[in-house]
């Protein structure tokens, strides 16, 4: 399965942004989803995931001010920032999380989609 972020951009502290991430080649209802992300020089981190049940953890980073969802109709699983700050300027990429978000992620390393927050 492929999974493709989209939806980043430049943006002000304070605004929000919704990313998106697709995936082809094969449905993944059955798979708990999870995003994550990557600032410069720093390790990539999880932090967001939805289980198949649609219950969402946070980190606490961005707990009250992101919001995961997810659409099994198209296959598609969402990432609505609130009140974005300059620390997470980040590249961000979405993943299949095994064991209903506890396991391993598995995801398209290669494309994300990046998010500048300007201060």
């Amino acid at each position: 399965v492929q999974l493709q972020a989209s939806g980043g951009g430049l943006v002000q502290a304070g605004d929000s942004l919704r990313l998106s991430c697709a995936a082809s080649g094969r449905t993944f209802s059955t798979y708990a989803m999870g995003w994550f992300r990557q600032a410069p020089g720093k390790e990539r981190e999880g932090i967001s995931c939805i289980k198949t049940d649609g219950s969402p953890s946070y980190a606490g980073s961005v707990k009250g001010r992101f919001t995961i969802s997810r659409d099994t109709a198209s296959n598609t699983v969402d990432l609505l920032m609130n009140n974005l700050k300059p620390e997470d300027t980040a590249i961000y990429y979405c993943a299949i999380v095994t064991r209903e978000c506890e396991g391993d992620a598995f995801g398209s390393w290669d494309r994300g989609t990046q998010v500048t927050v300007s201060s």
